[in-house]
Protein backbone atom coordinates (compact mmCIF):
# COMPACT_ATOMS: atom_id res chain seq x y z
CA UNK A 1 0.00 0.00 0.00
CA UNK A 2 1.46 3.48 -1.17
CA UNK A 3 2.11 6.02 2.19
CA UNK A 4 0.49 9.43 1.30
CA UNK A 5 2.60 12.29 1.45
CA UNK A 6 1.86 14.87 3.48
CA UNK A 7 0.14 17.93 2.51
CA UNK A 8 1.57 21.32 2.81
CA UNK A 9 1.31 24.15 4.84
CA UNK A 10 3.07 27.53 5.55
CA UNK A 11 2.83 29.23 8.75
CA UNK A 12 4.15 32.99 10.12
CA UNK A 13 5.71 33.09 13.49
CA UNK A 14 5.04 36.75 14.11
CA UNK A 15 7.51 38.07 16.12
CA UNK A 16 7.65 41.47 17.91
CA UNK A 17 10.05 43.32 20.69
CA UNK A 18 8.70 44.16 24.17
CA UNK A 19 9.76 47.46 25.85
CA UNK A 20 11.86 45.46 27.97
CA UNK A 21 13.87 43.91 25.01
CA UNK A 22 11.94 40.36 25.49
CA UNK A 23 11.11 38.91 22.35
CA UNK A 24 7.64 37.77 22.22
CA UNK A 25 5.62 35.97 19.29
CA UNK A 26 1.92 36.14 18.43
CA UNK A 27 -0.71 33.07 18.78
CA UNK A 28 -4.03 32.88 17.39
CA UNK A 29 -6.92 30.19 17.87
CA UNK A 30 -8.16 27.84 15.30
CA UNK A 31 -11.53 28.74 14.36
CA UNK A 32 -12.67 24.77 14.91
CA UNK A 33 -10.92 23.57 18.35
CA UNK A 34 -10.00 27.32 19.61
CA UNK A 35 -6.42 25.38 19.73
CA UNK A 36 -3.76 28.04 19.96
CA UNK A 37 -1.61 27.79 16.57
CA UNK A 38 0.49 29.76 14.42
CA UNK A 39 -1.67 32.01 11.34
CA UNK A 40 -1.14 29.00 8.75
CA UNK A 41 -2.44 27.98 5.33
CA UNK A 42 -2.42 25.63 2.73
CA UNK A 43 0.18 26.39 0.16
CA UNK A 44 -0.95 27.88 -2.84
CA UNK A 45 0.31 27.09 -6.72
CA UNK A 46 2.83 30.14 -8.05
CA UNK A 47 2.36 31.86 -4.89
CA UNK A 48 5.75 31.78 -2.88
CA UNK A 49 5.53 30.38 0.25
CA UNK A 50 6.62 33.21 2.57
CA UNK A 51 4.63 35.37 0.74
CA UNK A 52 1.55 32.86 1.39
CA UNK A 53 2.65 32.86 5.01
CA UNK A 54 2.55 36.73 5.42
CA UNK A 55 -0.67 36.26 3.53
CA UNK A 56 -2.24 34.34 6.46
CA UNK A 57 -0.80 36.34 9.03
CA UNK A 58 -2.70 39.35 7.49
CA UNK A 59 -6.03 36.85 7.08
CA UNK A 60 -6.22 35.32 9.88
CA UNK A 61 -4.55 37.77 12.64
CA UNK A 62 -4.49 41.49 10.71
CA UNK A 63 -0.62 41.51 10.97
CA UNK A 64 1.43 42.82 8.38
CA UNK A 65 5.82 43.37 8.46
CA UNK A 66 8.18 41.92 6.91
CA UNK A 67 9.13 37.53 6.84
CA UNK A 68 11.85 35.67 6.27
CA UNK A 69 12.65 34.61 2.65
CA UNK A 70 13.48 30.67 3.84
CA UNK A 71 11.84 28.73 7.10
CA UNK A 72 13.36 28.79 10.00
CA UNK A 73 11.98 25.26 11.00
CA UNK A 74 9.17 22.73 10.21
CA UNK A 75 6.68 20.64 11.96
CA UNK A 76 4.25 17.91 11.43
CA UNK A 77 0.62 17.16 12.74
CA UNK A 78 -2.75 15.58 11.75
CA UNK A 79 -5.22 17.81 10.50
CA UNK A 80 -8.92 17.33 11.71
CA UNK A 81 -10.40 17.76 8.12
CA UNK A 82 -14.85 18.42 8.38
CA UNK A 83 -15.68 15.30 6.89
CA UNK A 84 -13.82 13.72 10.28
CA UNK A 85 -10.75 12.47 8.46
CA UNK A 86 -7.48 13.18 9.10
CA UNK A 87 -4.60 14.35 7.22
CA UNK A 88 -1.10 14.60 7.41
CA UNK A 89 0.38 17.87 7.03
CA UNK A 90 4.05 19.48 6.65
CA UNK A 91 4.08 23.30 7.84
CA UNK A 92 6.66 25.30 6.61
CA UNK A 93 7.52 28.35 9.40
CA UNK A 94 8.82 31.50 8.46
CA UNK A 95 9.53 34.20 11.27
CA UNK A 96 7.48 37.82 10.57
CA UNK A 97 9.28 40.57 12.53
CA UNK A 98 5.45 42.40 12.82
CA UNK A 99 5.45 46.06 12.26
CA UNK A 100 1.56 46.69 13.24
CA UNK A 101 -1.82 45.31 13.05
CA UNK A 102 -4.76 46.76 10.92
CA UNK A 103 -7.80 48.25 11.96
CA UNK A 104 -9.70 45.46 9.59
CA UNK A 105 -8.81 42.04 8.10
CA UNK A 106 -10.87 38.88 6.75
CA UNK A 107 -10.80 37.08 9.62
CA UNK A 108 -11.23 39.66 12.21
CA UNK A 109 -13.95 38.47 14.68
CA UNK A 110 -13.72 34.76 14.11
CA UNK A 111 -10.18 34.16 16.04
CA UNK A 112 -8.41 34.85 19.45
CA UNK A 113 -4.88 36.57 19.47
CA UNK A 114 -2.39 37.24 22.00
CA UNK A 115 0.78 37.83 22.64
CA UNK A 116 3.31 35.54 24.57
CA UNK A 117 6.70 34.45 25.47
CA UNK A 118 8.55 31.76 23.31
CA UNK A 119 7.96 29.52 26.29
CA UNK A 120 4.44 30.29 27.12
CA UNK A 121 3.56 30.17 23.46
CA UNK A 122 5.28 26.52 23.51
CA UNK A 123 3.92 25.07 27.16
CA UNK A 124 0.57 26.55 24.75
CA UNK A 125 0.83 24.04 21.38
CA UNK A 126 -0.43 20.98 21.01
CA UNK A 127 1.92 20.37 18.29
CA UNK A 128 5.46 18.84 19.82
CA UNK A 129 7.28 19.85 16.60
CA UNK A 130 5.93 23.69 16.80
CA UNK A 131 6.53 23.73 20.66
CA UNK A 132 10.35 22.92 19.79
CA UNK A 133 10.51 25.38 16.96
CA UNK A 134 9.28 28.31 19.89
CA UNK A 135 11.83 26.86 22.51
CA UNK A 136 14.23 27.26 19.94
CA UNK A 137 13.71 30.87 20.29
CA UNK A 138 14.91 31.57 23.54
CA UNK A 139 17.33 34.28 23.49
CA UNK A 140 17.62 35.69 20.07
CA UNK A 141 15.08 34.29 17.05
CA UNK A 142 16.81 34.12 13.85
CA UNK A 143 17.59 36.65 11.67
CA UNK A 144 17.80 35.16 7.96
CA UNK A 145 17.05 37.43 5.22
CA UNK A 146 13.23 39.39 4.98
CA UNK A 147 11.43 40.22 2.18
CA UNK A 148 9.14 43.01 3.07
CA UNK A 149 5.61 42.35 2.61
CA UNK A 150 3.89 45.76 4.12
CA UNK A 151 4.54 49.02 5.43
CA UNK A 152 3.80 49.68 8.92
CA UNK A 153 -0.03 50.26 9.54
CA UNK A 154 -0.28 51.17 13.15
CA UNK A 155 1.94 50.87 16.73
CA UNK A 156 2.02 46.88 18.37
CA UNK A 157 -0.53 46.58 21.17
CA UNK A 158 1.41 47.02 24.39
CA UNK A 159 1.92 42.86 25.01
CA UNK A 160 1.87 41.81 28.75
Amino acid sequence: MAVKRPRRQCAALPLAMREDGLWIVLLVTSRGTRRWVLPKGWVERGVPDAEQAAREAFEEAGIVGDIADRPIGRYRYDKRLRTGRCISCRVDVFAMWVSGRLDDWPEKGQREAAWFTPAEAAALVEEAGLADILRGLDGAPPLPAVRRTASPAQALPTAG
